[in-house]
């Protein structure tokens, strides 16, 4: 993805970066929140450091 949040959520919950990929897209075609939920993390990933 753009922001990196993919590759820093995999980092923190030990999981492969295309599962969260996946999991995003699922998430934006089926649900609709998965854009909203990707901003808001990229927020978390911003301010964490």
């Amino acid at each position: 993805m753009i922001l990196g949040v993919s590759e820093w959520l995999s980092g923190k919950l030990g999981w492969k970066t295309s599962h969260i990929r996946i999991a995003f897209v699922v998430s934006v075609l089926f649900f609709g929140v998965g854009i909203g939920l990707y901003l808001i993390l990229w927020l978390v990933k911003m301010f964490s450091k």
